[in-house]
């Protein structure tokens, strides 16, 4: 198959796994592919990504090749495929914007983010980049709060002729006036907020949707996540922290019978442990009521690997979005968004996602297109 060709904003530690990944994969045959959700998707093996752009803002990766830069500092993840052969492509300086908390400055370089004293691309210039070198799909994977840089970026996969997978909680895909401009552009978008493999919020999700399946009346819950990275750095900053909590307390709600008082329910990042470094951990706590109104209730520990965790699910994000490439689908890929992500303009349940998404990957299309829903437990059948 030709190469998909990908341009990456944010060469960090979920950036890290994603490389890794696709050289990880190269020498496996299917039978010995551990960590995938699908070999194959519509064609497009897991190695048939090349990265030929990428932009950050640390002094540490600008200007080094991507196969350089992913091993560098503050970048902690594990380290799984060590062996990246150079890619020729070299990281370039994007502007700032509100992509660095000022927080940051306070802790050891070794942990936070260190700004380039580079002069930023401009506008034009990353428009440029990604025509000049193919950009078929731009992967955002700024720090969560972001919002007027993750702005900038789609207005440049737009004028760049990209499509878009929106890994963080800047809503993009949801937000009726982007997904409306990706449509028009004819271009395709996936997101809001990528989800993990088996991550925290993919988890609460399946354990709410037992409690509903099984008759089990849930009162009340909370999840509370640590980790020692700088996604987690970053987040101490509370006022980046808004979009974040509600994308993950939303896919909790979007699958509950009832949904919950805003008191009865608590999502999202709770504290930042340096020697976790990129190993998260997750305490969840359900309580309800279950035969006879008799109380129950469950806690639950775990601990992942994070980017790993996320690259597992944007390695399938990519193939579908060039599947619509290929296809000429154009605006939100809604099956995919719900499958993958936290906050997509849809909300269903995850066997529900799954169904769409495999059969988006199949081509079997619905006859309508459905958009942004409200109500709990949605079972629509949008594929498109």
């Amino acid at each position: 198959m030709t190469e998909i060709k990908i341009g990456i904003i944010g060469v960090g530690n979920c950036a890290s796994s994603l490389v890794q990944g696709i050289h990880y994969y190269q020498d496996k045959r299917p039978s010995e592919a551990i960590g995938l959700m699908h070999w194959d998707v519509g064609g497009y093996k897991p190695f048939d990504i090349e990265v030929v752009a990428a932009f950050d803002i640390d002094a540490r990766k600008v200007g080094q090749d991507v196969a350089t830069a992913i091993f560098s500092p503050p970048n902690c993840t594990k380290v799984f495929c060590s062996l990246i052969p150079e890619t020729n492509t070299t990281v370039q300086m994007g502007p700032v914007l509100d992509g660095y908390s000022d927080h940051m400055s306070n802790y050891a370089d070794t942990e936070a983010f260190v700004l380039s004293d580079q002069a930023a691309l401009t506008k034009d210039e990353v428009v440029r980049t990604l025509q000049e070198t193919d950009t078929e799909i731009l992967m955002n994977y700024l720090p969560v709060g972001a919002e007027k840089a993750t702005h900038f970026y789609a207005e440049c996969a737009i004028e760049a002729g990209c499509a878009f997978v929106n890994n963080i909680p800047v809503f993009i895909a949801s937000d009726p006036q982007w997904a409306n401009r990706f449509e028009q552009a004819g271009l395709p978008i996936i997101g809001d907020d990528i989800k993990a493999q088996a991550g925290a919020t993919i988890i609460h999700r399946a354990l709410v949707d037992l409690f509903n399946n099984r008759g089990v009346k849930l009162e009340r819950t909370y999840q509370l996540n640590t980790g020692g990275n700088t996604d987690f750095l970053n987040m101490l900053n509370h006022r980046r922290l808004a979009s974040k909590k509600k994308s993950k307390t939303e896919a909790v709600q979007a699958v509950t019978a009832e949904r919950l008082a805003d008191t009865n329910i608590h999502v999202g990042p709770s504290d930042y442990v340096p020697w976790q470094k990129d190993n998260k951990v997750c305490f969840i706590r359900m309580e309800g009521r279950l035969f006879g109104g008799v109380p129950m209730d469950l806690e639950l520990r775990l601990s992942v690997e994070d980017s790993p965790n996320s690259a597992g699910v944007a390695i399938d994000a990519i193939r579908c979005a060039r599947l619509a490439l290929d296809r000429g689908d154009n605006g939100v890929l809604y099956g995919p968004s719900s499958y993958f992500c936290k906050h997509p303009p849809q909300q269903v349940t995850d066997d529900i996602a799954k169904q769409q998404t495999e059969a988006y990957i199949h081509n079997q299309r619905s006859t309508s297109k459905i958009g942004s829903t409200t109500g709990q437990r949605q079972k629509s059948s949008a594929l498109g």
